[in-house]
C-alpha cells in the first residue's frame, strides 16, 4: 500500500523519516512558515520550489532535480537508502503525492515511501500532537538512481496524439480543461492537450479529512475515463503537482503500478511561444 494511517503514523513516531512538503500554489501561504508555526514530531520540510529543477521562463513548473543535487539534498536530510519515509502535507494540492514520486524516480524502494493518508488535515481533527520545535537532522550519504522512464517529455507527449500508446489524463478541473477559465500562470493559454482525458485530482480525496477514496470507488472514476490497463496511464496537470495526486490514487487500485508523469505538464505544453 502506498499510504499509511494516522494512527499508525502516530504508534511509529520515531522508527521512520518523516517529511512536510506542504506546498501551495497561491503566494498568501507559505508551506515552510506554516511548518515553523506546527508540524509532526519529528518531520522535515521538504520545499518543493528549492528541490526542484525550475526553468526561470517557466514558474512553478516543477521540473526533477539533477540526480546530483537530489542525493547532496536527501543527504543533508539525514535520509539513507533504506529508510522508511512517511510524507504528508497541509495542502489543498496534496503535494506530499510530488514529492512521493520524486522518491519514486530516484530509485527509493517502493515499498519504503508512504503517503500519511489525509495528511496533516486529519492529523490535527484527531486533536494529535503538533509542535514547532525544529527536528536535528544528521547528515547522511544518500545515492539515487533515476527511472527516467517514469516521466514522458514534450516530443512524447506530442508524437502519442497520433500513435495512441498510452492514455493521458490531466488532474486539473474540468473548467481548466475545457479551457472556460484563464490559467493562473502566466504566458500559458487556455485549454488541454489534444486527445487527453480528464479526472480531476480532488474527485479522488474526501474534502472532509483529505483521506484517498475507497478502492472500488477510485477504480470506477479511472475505468468512467477508458483507464483498465495499469500500463497504458499517464498523468499530467498544471505544473506536475496534482498529476502526481493522480499517480498515488492509481497505485492504490494496483499496487504494481508505478507512476509515469508528463512532468512539464500544461505549464510547458500550453505555453505561450
Amino acid at each position: 500500500m502506498t499510504l499509511v494511517s494516522t494512527e499508525w503514523l502516530n504508534d511509529n513516531l520515531n522508527k521512520v523519516k518523516i517529511f512536510d512538503a506542504s506546498w501551495h500554489l497561491l503566494a498568501s501561504r507559505n508551506g515552510f512558515k506554516e511548518y515553523q508555526k506546527e508540524h509532526i514530531e519529528n518531520a522535515i520540510f521538504f520545499d518543493l520550489d528549492k528541490h526542484s529543477n525550475q526553468q526561470k521562463e517557466m514558474p512553478h513548473n516543477h521540473f526533477l532535480p539533477e540526480k546530483k543535487q537530489w542525493e547532496a539534498t536527501l543527504s543533508t536530510m539525514g535520509i539513507s537508502n533504506n529508510d522508511r519515509v512517511i510524507i504528508y502535507d497541509n495542502s489543498d494540492l496534496i503535494s506530499s503525492c510530488r514529492c512521493w514520486f520524486q522518491f519514486i524516480y530516484f530509485g527509493h524502494s517502493p515499498n519504503l515511501v508512504f503517503i500519511l493518508d489525509g495528511g496533516l488535515k486529519k492529523w490535527k481533527l484527531e486533536k494529535r500532537k503538533v509542535i514547532s520545535q525544529e527536528t536535528k537532522i544528521i547528515p547522511s550519504k544518500y545515492l539515487a538512481k533515476e527511472n527516467e522512464h517514469f516521466v514522458k517529455n514534450k516530443l512524447q507527449i506530442s508524437e502519442n496524439i497520433n500513435k495512441k500508446e498510452f492514455v493521458l489524463v490531466d488532474a486539473r478541473s474540468k473548467k481548466r480543461f475545457l479551457g472556460l477559465v484563464p490559467e493562473p500562470r502566466p504566458n500559458v493559454r487556455s485549454g488541454a492537450i489534444e486527445g487527453s482525458k480528464c479526472l480531476p485530482f480532488s474527485e479522488c480525496i474526501n474534502p472532509k479529512d483529505n483521506t484517498f477514496l475507497n478502492k472500488n470507488i477510485l477504480e470506477e472514476k479511472f475505468k468512467s475515463i477508458g483507464i483498465i490497463d495499469d500500463k497504458n496511464a499517464v498523468f499530467t496537470c498544471g505544473s506536475s503537482v496534482t498529476a502526481s495526486v493522480l499517480g498515488v490514487a492509481y497505485s492504490l487500485i494496483n499496487n504494481k503500478y508505478m507512476p509515469i508523469i508528463y512532468i512539464g505538464s500544461w505549464s510547458e505544453y500550453g505555453k505561450i511561444k
